[in-house]
């Protein structure tokens, strides 16, 4: 899609169509064009800035390909400046999404130097251009969602393209900034991104301060309505949770009370208007009353929705949800989608056939965070990265004796006990390529998601303590205390949206002996240190159980679920077989199945499923993740790109696939071979029969 601009007024005529200056519609030249209006979401004014691309830019906030490839992070002043957190959000969300070192294929295969055919240049890949700040609401002052765009000044009012970019993850608005912000800004596109009502909202409730929605702390009431995200408690009820439970935060994601996810393609749709309104604003003819015509519209403008993780199901259901017309085409990686109504098999060579359907997340991550710490204990999870020592591994057998004896696994011994947990897993729907992975995942990601879906699915308070879980800082003891001051003073740069993140820590308030870390707690029912059992038992029982809190809890699971009905757009989905976070069998495998089945010969969806590839491309650095897995990040970018040809020159999308990689073997941490183009192929117009993926309205096939 293309268009000139040929709305220059030649013949010097400009008529208003209502005599009016409050018209909606203009008459210029040989043409009638709207006026272009700020949407009615965006609450407040729109903040702009503009970069040079030197020392400053929209990608790399100056800091270029070498800066983001540092491990330390940007300096900050005390108290920070918006400019220094901004640098410090864009490289920890960068290196969040992106494997930067040089062995995995930063600044060769991928990365701000590689240009869009895919070659790499010496230049440190900085973007010049404007990039502009507001927030969406829906009048009530809670919702408070970060809406930004980002123009590179390579951007083509004659060719124009906007590009999605909701965070991944829980993630603030740059959470996408590596992903889709990259490869639009590099196209030049316009970029909308959103934090889809998660992002980086953290109220400390002892000193009652939180975020401004450009990251700076401040005093609550000082702040009002321009916090990204105040608890709501009364001065009494905040005070009485204080002297309960002290030295505790409330977090936007888990505390809204928003259950933000329902609406996560509503945000992302808006963010695509904003986009259009910020060009428009940028492009369109000054009628010199203040107001500009809106020339840029979604019929001359190439609109992909895209992202990662959250994000990639936040574009799904944006496509879903879009009735107007703005999305042209979709392409996604490893998304978290969620959906009702899924029937038939996905059955992937030899192994057992799976037919229960797309798993709820919170079903899943329950589940995981019951059984995960006696499975990471598996004779065929042995030797995986971040293998439990010797003293975790006693409280991972501590756990395999607690569900045990609540009739969870079987076994006489803990190996017995860890092998049938792990056994059990499998059976749920993890994939074997899984196995490997349950003990990092468990550590690092599994407890942190249990307990944030939990409380933002059942709309619960901070005050609620749900399962007796609640965030805040500890001591080396793993008990609550105090942080330093000024602790939190770079949250908004370093926060991932779901604790632990910086100082704050999940906290079980149940524990014997009083509150721990969930790390360190011990179950009153076992009396022993057990990664907090009782707590996961109850988080479980939210899913399986019928009382109010789990009736509350599912009822917010169903206005997150989708349809799978993309309207015929074309779409690409591209997922790791190694996912462990949001496994293939509860995510993309159904959701393809789904497609077909309500779509039927309409359906333009084509699934890309990698080998040696999994959620977390930045573990690709550590031990037994170096060696193992290859960039998934890769085969997003190449998705990108197949879907960007198909719109721009009609090229045919990829037949859905199996592709197969060879990982960089070598020795784990430091001795990992540099990745070679060899190691992932890429992905074919016609896949061979024994990599083709097919797919019919009761049948989802996929080779092994």
């Amino acid at each position: 899609m293309s268009f000139q601009l040929n709305v220059i007024a030649a013949a010097g005529v400009l008529a208003l169509l209502s005599g009016c200056g409050g018209s909606n519609k203009v008459s210029l030249g040989a043409g009638d064009y709207a006026v272009n209006v700020k949407p009615p979401f965006i609450a407040g004014t729109v903040r702009a800035a503009s970069y040079d691309g030197t020392a400053d830019d929209l990608l790399t906030a100056g800091l270029g390909k070498a800066g983001l490839g540092v491990v330390t992070a940007p300096p900050l002043s005390s108290p920070p400046t918006a400019a220094e957190l901004r640098k410090l959000a864009i490289h920890t969300n960068y290196r969040a999404i992106v494997d930067t070192t040089a062995g995995g294929g930063y600044g060769t295969l991928y990365g701000p130097n590689v240009g869009v055919d895919g070659v790499a240049g010496t230049g440190d890949g900085k973007i010049a251009g404007s990039e502009f700040i507001a927030v969406a609401d829906d009048g009530s002052g809670r919702q408070n969602v970060t809406m930004m765009v980002q123009v590179p000044a390579t951007f083509s009012a004659a060719a124009p393209c906007i590009v999605t970019a909701t965070s991944s993850g829980s993630r603030g608005v740059y959470g996408a900034i590596g992903s889709a912000g990259e490869w639009g800004l590099k196209r030049g596109c316009a970029v909308a991104y959103t934090d889809k009502g998660t992002g980086s909202g953290v109220h400390d409730l002892q000193a009652d301060t939180v975020n401004l929605i450009d990251g700076r702390r401040s005093d609550a009431a000082a702040a009002g309505r321009d916090s990204n995200f105040t608890a709501r408690l009364t001065a009494a009820e905040r005070s009485a949770f204080n002297t309960a439970t002290p030295n505790r935060y409330a977090v936007k994601h888990a505390h809204s009370e928003q259950n933000p996810e329902k609406d996560w393609g509503t945000h992302t749709l808006q963010a695509v208007e904003f986009a259009f309104y910020v060009l428009n604003e940028r492009f369109g003819v000054d009628l010199g009353d203040g107001r500009r015509t809106k020339v840029i519209t979604p019929a001359n403008t190439l609109v992909i929705a895209s992202s990662v993780s959250n994000g990639a199901g936040a574009a799904l259901a944006a496509a879903e949800q879009d009735t107007a017309g703005l999305i042209d085409g979709v392409a996604v990686s490893e998304p978290n989608v969620q959906l009702s109504g899924v029937t038939g098999t996905i059955q992937r060579g030899t192994l057992p056939a799976y037919t229960a359907g797309s798993r709820p997340l919170y079903d899943y991550f329950s589940y995981a965070n019951l059984l995960q710490p006696c499975a990471a204990l598996a004779t065929a999870a042995a030797g995986g990265p971040f293998a439990f020592a010797a003293g975790t591994a006693l409280v991972g057998g501590n756990r395999c004796a607690a569900l045990a004896t609540a009739g969870l696994v079987s076994g006489a011994t803990t190996q017995e006990r860890a092998d049938d947990a792990l056994a059990r897993l499998q059976a749920y729907g993890w994939e074997p390529d899984a196995n490997l992975l349950h003990a990092s995942h468990y550590l690092f990601a599994t407890p942190a998601i249990a307990v944030t879906y939990g409380n933002t699915h059942g709309r619960f308070r901070v005050s609620d303590n749900l399962c007796g879980f609640s965030f805040g800082s500890v001591d080396t003891t793993g008990s609550p205390a105090a942080a330093a001051a000024g602790a939190l003073n770079g949250i908004f740069g370093t926060g991932n949206g779901v604790p632990p993140t910086g100082v704050i820590q999940i906290v079980w308030n149940d524990s014997l002996g009083g509150a721990k870390s969930n790390a360190t707690s011990t179950s009153p029912s076992t009396g022993a240190p057990d990664f907090a059992f009782d707590g996961a038992n109850c988080l479980r029982q939210l899913w399986t159980g019928t009382g109010a809190n789990a009736t509350r809890l599912r009822a917010g699971v169903a206005e997150v679920q989708r349809t799978a009905n993309l309207r015929g757009k074309p779409a690409i989905v591209v997922h790791g077989r190694n996912d462990t976070l949001v496994p293939v069998n509860f995510s993309s495998r159904p959701y393809v199945l789904r497609n077909t089945q309500v779509e039927g010969a309409a359906s333009q969806l084509r699934y890309v499923e990698v080998t040696n590839a999994q959620h977390f491309d930045s573990f690709l650095p550590f031990p037994g993740y170096d060696t193992r897995y290859i960039p998934l990040h890769l085969y997003y970018i190449r998705a990108m790109d197949a879907m960007w040809a198909h719109l721009k020159t009609g090229a045919a999308l990829p037949g859905s696939q199996v592709v197969r990689t060879t990982p960089r073997g070598g020795a784990p941490g430091g001795g990992a071979n540099a990745i070679t183009a060899t190691n992932v192929p890429a992905i074919v117009a016609s896949p061979a029969a024994g990599d083709r993926i097919t797919v019919t309205a009761t049948t989802l096939t996929i080779p092994d």
